[in-house]
């Protein structure tokens, strides 16, 4: 069975209660539009360089507003909602880095939280030290639904291949990686990137993204894409909010596997230190 899925693009800021609603109205408007999936970028809750006012502001799940709103959301559209990642206070005084995928009923199917954190300084001024404030996931999940099956990651995981292969080996067909992703980095390994991990594991590949000037000197790339299997490009934003759909045949992903079944060629080696 095919689904239509749509990303939605952001600009998110330090306001958790206005970027809700700006993430509501156009998830609103992909639904509106015939989306039966859809997701939404990395840290839609909250993008703030100062993590100490992250840290104040973050509640743990069971009392966070944007997690009852989107649920509610979810089944007031009966739609497959995924939300990118929310910063959530996590249990040892850091925060979590956690995506959701909700059922139509509101349920949650789902929770990811990010394996890979990005510590780095840039030539641009901008560092970056997830490690000091968000504890790392420990589980990859995949989670099969009436849709297909989904495989959950975010933003700096695309860069660990070893994890959409093990997705995809167990089951997944639609690879999920949404993202705030920096100018420069974007502009260079954004798109290969994602193609790579699609054609790797011969899945699709949904990735919603934030995109803009955040404030704060904070950038992100934007360019939210839609792969298929092959690696093609069905749908690509710009850098400003919005929404973007395409048809997704889970099917695909099985013929893709056929044509290259490298996910069956895998091999385990030795290493050896030539003299």
């Amino acid at each position: 069975m095919t689904f239509r899925a749509a990303l939605v693009q952001l600009r998110s800021g330090q306001d958790m209660a206005r970027n809700y609603r700006a993430a509501a109205a156009l998830v609103r408007e992909a639904r509106a539009q015939g989306a039966q999936f859809i997701s939404t970028p990395e840290m839609t809750n909250v993008m703030d360089p100062d993590k100490e006012r992250v840290k104040a502001t973050a509640k743990p799940e069971e009392h966070d507003l944007s997690v009852a709103g989107f649920a509610q959301l979810a089944a007031d559209l009966q739609v497959h909602l995924h939300v990118g990642s929310l910063a959530l206070q996590g249990p040892d005084g850091r925060l979590v880095n956690r995506g959701f995928i909700f059922a139509p009923d509101g349920r949650v199917l789902a929770r990811y939280d990010k394996i890979h954190l990005f510590d780095v300084d840039l030539a641009t001024g901008e560092s970056h030290r997830e490690s000091a404030s968000y504890r790392p996931g420990e589980e990859a999940v995949v989670v099969k639904t009436a849709l297909g099956s989904f495989g959950m990651a975010i933003c700096y995981d695309v860069r660990f291949p070893a994890l959409f292969n093990a997705l995809a080996k167990n089951g997944a067909e639609v690879l999920l990686n949404p993202a705030a992703f920096t100018v420069p980095t974007g502009k260079a390994h954004w798109q290969v990137l994602l193609r790579a991990r699609a054609i790797e594991t011969g899945s699709f590949m949904l990735a919603a993204a934030q995109g803009g000037d955040h404030g704060l000197g904070r950038q992100t790339y934007g360019h939210s894409l839609i792969i298929n299997p092959w690696g093609e490009v069905l749908a690509e934003a710009g850098d400003e909010p919005g929404v973007i759909m395409a048809e997704i045949d889970p099917a695909a992903a099985a013929e893709a596997r056929a044509r290259i079944p490298a996910l069956q060629h895998g091999r385990s080696f030795t290493l050896r230190h030539a003299p």
